[in-house]
């Protein structure tokens, strides 16, 4: 029976402003759910304080996205898991109480009790303890080895197992059996492939994921996921888990036994490590303690309030039992953590309804189902197209006239998933099977409908319940012109990503309604975009800016267009970045090949692939350093970076370190930095390939390389991760079998892991895909794009990128090949070839009368904080001499860079002119 809320006093649910004092909130539980509601009602509250809430959290952490919890085993940090803004954690509103399990709720005096002895006391009092795993009682299932699959302590024990039995046992194979082949499933039999073990999948309905995917769909689902190498057993169950006999880890698990589910015979599996992922049940037993009423099959009975039989209690997310079920999805979570947040304000949010609809990648293979997946509405009528040869099948529901959409599954490709879902309920248009055809087959129709038909009250992003009308209402009325800013304002995209094209669509069809032009041109002086100036410069031959500007823009340029210019035409190996004019297009780090640093000295990095480096090679740079005084320090990218280096010096230090056998490491430039590595097969026991010898290949054949933002790469030589690979623009990590190779990771202030791209490669096909990437991205990014946001922005996104430089989708793939060996084949160190110039190097003289040779009776001492000559006096005294360490870190110089590629250089002090060069 659903409860009635009766009347309760106006402090325990909407407290007055003016009150003295906040009244309590408590919120018992850590997870998702539990953050949106405090991250809600804190927003909602703006500059008062009408609640102060305490969230007891059972595990030793802050809330963290346990959706992600896969992405654990290809390294992740657990740190990068947390949600939201850690400043939520500082608000003085809000107190987070990590590892404090609580043991009872005491309703009538309104507490709750910790196992560590400690009474909060409450208001109001929110329930999202969530769920636990359920273990089937089957023989064995307390044997070492056996596993459950939720939370990060699981994840890490089970990580930790599977790296001490590989250790022990190195070239056999380690194999994983799980119990269950939902979602939970699945992403433990992924997470078990990303460890390098091979597994065997159970479950025991006649298909996988049978909540989510008919017969067809889970016969797609089952083939794919088979061609990964994973052993698929359906409709069988688990009987026993046997220990190992003897030898090492005697006692332990050793194999697993499973029957058919009909009742036939029963079989053995090998079985090193068992994950039981068979469901999970709703953690409700401190309901049931403190008498509140519980569902048939669990959770806590609540209205459509999300408000228990206790006014003063509330419940949300997976221990909710509403309507006589409780849901097992992140986005209904969310709605009933906002509903509540709402309530305890005094507003009268009422739960619309679940949606139940879901995208994920499984295992690397694309599922999506939503609305009456099943055909279950009288009448119903569905459309199929199953192609088992390209793995793809999908399915749409429609009603009994054909013209309403009730519902679909998609296996295999999902791209049509944000376009139909927010189409539930209308008609999609058209001829419904064009939405089945791979995009592009059956004209504009396969791309979905265009922003304008969605009615405001479609729901764009399920995740955080944004509606088409929410999107519009941020474009038209809250100033937003980008997806960036429609992002931040409404939070949609901002969870799973997969609304993001139609975020998009939305975005700029509103624009253009509202008579917004939507231009992609670079600046005022193109009306051509990056990429387009890619083309015209690589189809027509041009090899200078003036020549580009004349025939195709206007004016003589600015700060935007000309380094993009200058980038491009280096990115199709027209010449050195100082030759001509080009010197003038140049921003100040590629004007003296080198980085500014804030006290106007420059950087100095060498390449150092790999990280490998010879003795003398380390004598060399430690000798310039002393020599010129100059700070060093290894850095995070294996380099050893030399600071504190004067524009005049920066020859007689590169041609040192040029005869040591160095060369430019581009720290300056748009393009390659570095190939971080670890050690590998060569010297790690773990390793399972050869990273360091993989990486000095791709640093000497991308080096150089312009694009439109720097690049970052990293190569793992096994699933330990340990060169930290998927928060680089290119990242490969080493498998039995190959590599793995993810693209997409990067840090900054919106950081992103990588995605996986292709599994198993060898290191031909890997170097080639690297390449086409590559290439691909740096000839259609816009100006500053990281790889990242450039996917995203994608039509396609991921799955775009991925038929253009596997399957050649758009017949470039030769194009880009032989724009790649065209780059490598022209590399040429760009300071060496400017040490062997005359010219160029007369752009590094500090004064115009010392072109050459500095001046040696010339010292710096800090005047105010600056530099300035020293006198004579001084100079005497030893006072310049004495200061060169620290006070070359405060000096401060200003380059400027005339139009024909004359250049001043400015450095602070009263006795010092600016003069021409």
């Amino acid at each position: 029976m659903t409860p009635q809320p009766a009347e309760t006093p106006t402090t325990a649910t909407s407290p007055s402003s003016t009150s003295p004092t906040p009244a309590r909130l408590v919120v018992v539980g850590g997870g998702m759910v539990a953050h949106r509601l405090v991250e809600s009602l804190v927003a909602r509250q703006g500059g008062r304080a009408d609640w102060h809430v305490t969230l007891l959290a059972e595990e030793p952490r802050a809330p963290y996205d346990r959706v992600a919890l896969t992405s654990y085993f290809s390294g992740r940090d657990p740190a990068d898991l947390a949600l939201g803004d850690p400043e939520l954690w500082r608000d003085p509103r809000v107190t987070l109480r990590r590892g404090e399990r609580v043991t009872g709720i005491d309703r009538q005096a309104r507490t709750v009790v910790t196992e560590r002895g400690r009474t909060y006391g409450y208001e109001a009092l929110v329930l999202a303890t969530g769920s636990a795993p359920f273990v089937p009682p089957v023989e064995g299932r307390d044997l070492t080895g056996c596993f459950v699959y939720r939370t990060i302590d699981d994840v890490a024990a089970l990580r930790e197992y599977v790296g001490r039995l590989r250790a022990d046992r190195p070239g056999s194979a380690v194999t994983g059996a799980v119990v269950g082949g939902g979602l939970l499933g699945l992403e433990a039999a992924g997470a078990l492939a990303a460890l390098g073990a091979d597994s065997h999948v159970v479950e025991f309905a006649p298909r996988l994921m049978p909540l989510q995917v008919d017969d067809g769909g889970g016969e797609a689902l089952r083939r794919l996921v088979e061609g990964l190498g994973v052993q698929v057993h359906v409709g069988a169950r688990t009987t026993r888990v046997l220990p190992r006999g003897d030898g090492p880890g005697a006692g332990a698990v050793g194999t697993m036994e499973i029957e058919d589910a009909a009742g036939g015979g029963s079989r053995r599996l090998p079985a090193d490590v068992v994950v039981f992922a068979a469901g999970v049940r709703p953690r409700d037993e401190l309901a049931r303690a403190a008498g509140l009423e519980t569902g048939p099959r669990g959770g806590v009975v609540v209205d459509g309030t999300c408000r228990t039989g206790d006014p003063r209690v509330w419940a949300i997310g997976e221990v909710a039992c509403l309507d006589g079920r409780c849901l097992g999805l992140v986005a209904p979570g969310y709605t009933m953590a906002e509903i509540v947040a709402d309530r305890l304000l005094g507003g009268s949010a009422t739960f619309p309804g679940a949606d139940l609809s879901t995208k994920l990648k499984l295992l690397g293979v694309d599922v999506a189902s939503f609305g009456d997946a099943f055909a279950t509405t009288p009448g119903a009528l569905s459309v199929v197209l199953a192609d088992p040869v390209a793995g793809v099948y999908k399915k749409l529901v429609l009603s009994d006239d054909a013209r309403t959409l009730l519902g679909g599954i998609l296996v295999g490709d999902a791209s049509a998933y944000a376009s139909l879902r927010p189409m539930l309920g209308r008609e999609p248009g058209g001829d419904p099977s064009a939405w089945l055809l791979p995009e592009g087959a059956a004209g504009e129709r396969s791309g979905g409908p265009a922003g304008a038909l969605l009615p405001d009250e479609a729901g764009v992003c399920s995740c955080n319940a944004v509606t088409a009308g929410t999107i519009r209402h941020a474009v038209r009325e809250g100033g937003c012109t980008d997806v960036s800013a429609v992002k931040a304002c409404t939070r949609a995209g901002t969870s799973c990503g997969s609304c993001l094209p139609l975020v998009k669509k939305l975005v700029t069809t509103e624009l253009e309604a509202a008579g917004v032009a939507v231009s992609s041109a670079l600046c005022e002086h193109f009306d051509h975009s990056r990429a387009q100036l890619f083309d015209i410069v690589r189809v027509s031959g041009i090899t200078t800016f003036s020549e580009l500007v004349a025939r195709h823009g206007r004016g003589r340029g600015c700060d935007l267009c000309r380094p993009v210019v200058a980038s491009i035409l280096a990115s199709l190996g027209t010449g050195h970045v100082l030759d001509g004019e080009r010197a003038a297009l140049q921003d100040t780090n590629d004007a003296f090949l080198a980085n500014i640093q804030k006290d106007g000295t420059y950087s100095v990095v060498p390449r150092i692939p790999g990280g490998e480096v010879t003795p003398a090679g380390l004598i060399a740079i430690g000798e310039v350093a002393r020599d010129f005084g100059l700070y060093t320090k290894i850095t995070g990218g294996q380099r050893i970076d030399l600071f504190g280096a004067r524009v005049e010096q920066l020859p007689a230090i590169w041609q040192r370190l040029i005869d040591a056998g160095f060369e430019s490491g581009h720290a300056y430039g748009k393009s390659l930095r570095t190939v971080k590595s670890c050690v590998g097969s060569t010297w790690c026991r773990y390793g399972v390939q050869d990273s360091v010898a993989l990486a000095i290949a791709l640093e000497l054949r991308y080096r150089g390389l312009r694009s439109p933002h720097k690049l970052k790469l990293g190569v793992s030589g096994c699933a330990r991760e340990c060169a930290e690979a998927r928060g680089k623009d290119v990242g490969v990590i080493a498998t039995d079998n190959g590599w793995n190779l993810y693209v997409g990771g990067n840090g900054g202030f919106t950081p992103r892991h990588a995605q996986l791209l292709a599994e198993d490669l060898d290191t031909a096909t890997l170097i080639r895909t690297i390449d086409r990437f590559l290439m691909y991205y740096v000839r259609t990014a816009d100006r500053l794009q990281r790889t990242a946001p450039w996917i995203e922005e994608l039509e396609g996104g991921l799955d775009h990128v991925r038929s253009v430089v596997l399957a050649d989708s758009l017949g470039i793939a030769a194009d880009l090949d032989a724009a790649m060996a065209a780059h490598v084949d022209g590399y040429v160190d760009e300071w060496r070839a400017t040490c062997e110039d005359p010219v160029k190097l007369r752009r590094f003289g500090a004064f115009v009368n010392a072109p050459d040779v500095p001046d040696p009776d010339l010292a710096y001492v800090t005047e105010r904080g600056q530099r300035r000559p020293a006198t004579a006096a001084e100079r005497a005294a030893g006072e310049g001499a004495d200061r060169t360490a620290d006070d070359r870190r405060r000096h401060t110089t200003e380059t400027t860079v005339g139009d024909d590629g004359s250049s001043a250089v400015l450095i602070a002090g009263p006795r010092l002119e600016v003069l021409p060069r």
